[in-house]
């Protein structure tokens, strides 16, 4: 059965924390300061979208939550990310099956954790260290709890054409790719191909 990791939620917590001024920087580089700003980007439309603007019509969640998913779409590499977590059964897919793969697993992947942004209440981030290696990149950061407690958030960045864009997220070690990779491989595997995409269909259209 295809499930939700929790621990990566905190992804989308991460970006919302950033973008409302809340982050600093220990180490700067390409890949991060790249990071920086598409979050910067998406922060200002989930700002503009949670208050009413005078003489601007007040958007209903479902319609903020779509004006959000729209500004963090080019944030994120979707078909890297997607044949990483189908890992070896990528390859077997038609260029057809591989494109509705991204994009179904795409939408889960939004309708699932948008709506931890409304659980933000005022965190912060610390980006504290970037690694690159040829045209892959790992940014680390740190998101602050009320608390005072540091969790680890990662991630992983593969450059495109001089755009860095996120392929994977990492929260407390817990890989997203690796973490979807196990659960859809076992259901291909003690099933198949098409029961796994219907599982991961019945998840984003119970997510809506």
């Amino acid at each position: 059965m295809v499930q939700t990791n929790p621990r990566s939620g905190w992804w989308w917590l991460s970006i919302l924390a950033f973008v409302l001024g809340a982050a600093t920087s220990a180490q700067a580089g390409p890949a991060t300061d790249q990071l920086k700003g598409e979050l910067a980007r998406v922060g200002r439309v989930i700002e503009e979208t949670s208050v009413v603007r005078a003489g601007a019509p007040a958007l209903d969640l479902s319609a903020r939550r779509e004006a959000i998913r729209i500004a963090a779409e080019p944030v994120f590499d979707w078909r890297e990310l997607a044949s990483r977590v189908l890992g070896r059964h990528w390859q077997p897919r038609s260029e057809a099956e591989r494109a509705e793969f991204v994009r179904i697993f795409g939408d889960f992947i939004n309708r699932a954790y948008i709506a931890q942004l409304e659980r933000y209440s005022g965190e912060a981030i610390r980006f504290v260290g970037e690694r690159v290696e040829g045209e892959l990149a790992l940014v680390n950061s740190r998101f602050v709890t009320k608390q005072s407690q540091e969790i680890p958030v990662d991630y992983r960045l593969i450059n495109r054409t001089g755009r860095w864009l996120v392929y994977d997220v990492i929260v407390e070690g817990v890989s997203l790719v690796s973490n979807y990779r196990t659960q859809f491989d076992k259901v291909i595997r003690t099933s198949s191909y098409p029961e796994m995409l219907r599982q991961l269909r019945d998840k984003e259209v119970a997510s809506r």
